[in-house]
């Protein structure tokens, strides 16, 4: 998949030949599946971030990655990208309308995920409170 600058909206959706074009659960997946869209879009839930910040709080992903998650989850109109002034320009990053739609599936997800890591760890073992810290329910604070 080729990234553009400038995408349009919908540009990483598959081409309607493909058998799954029309699959809601295809659709869903190609928005916000992935290694790191889930995580992106619970961060921005929480709060606007400059592009750094972000790149901090999803650590340990790339520069270049971070940059083409976020072009994907702008043409798809999950993420706006807001600019401050002119070049270099402070920009910031934030869900829109539309992201806020997609935020029980990211809750539900962050949810399961908590209920799997304690299947796969164990009753005896503790939960880490170290993994990008995205522990707590999106409708709490970040700290």
């Amino acid at each position: 998949m080729s990234i553009d600058k400038n995408a349009r909206r919908g540009a990483y959706l598959l081409a309607s030949a493909h058998p799954l074009a029309e699959c809601p659960l295809h659709a869903a997946f190609v928005a916000v599946g992935g290694k790191w869209k889930l995580t992106i879009l619970y961060w921005l839930a929480r709060e606007t971030h400059h592009f750094s910040g972000l790149l901090r709080r999803v650590a340990p992903i790339s520069h270049k990655v971070l940059t083409e998650q976020l072009r994907e989850l702008e043409a798809d109109g999950l993420v706006e990208r807001l600019a401050g002034g002119p070049v270099p320009a402070p920009v910031q990053y934030r869900l829109s309308g539309y992201g806020e739609t997609v935020l029980p599936l990211v809750e539900q997800a962050r949810i399961w995920g908590l209920a799997h890591l304690q299947q796969m760890r164990g009753p005896d073992r503790p939960a880490s409170t170290a993994a990008l810290g995205c522990s707590d329910a999106l409708g709490e604070r970040a700290s």
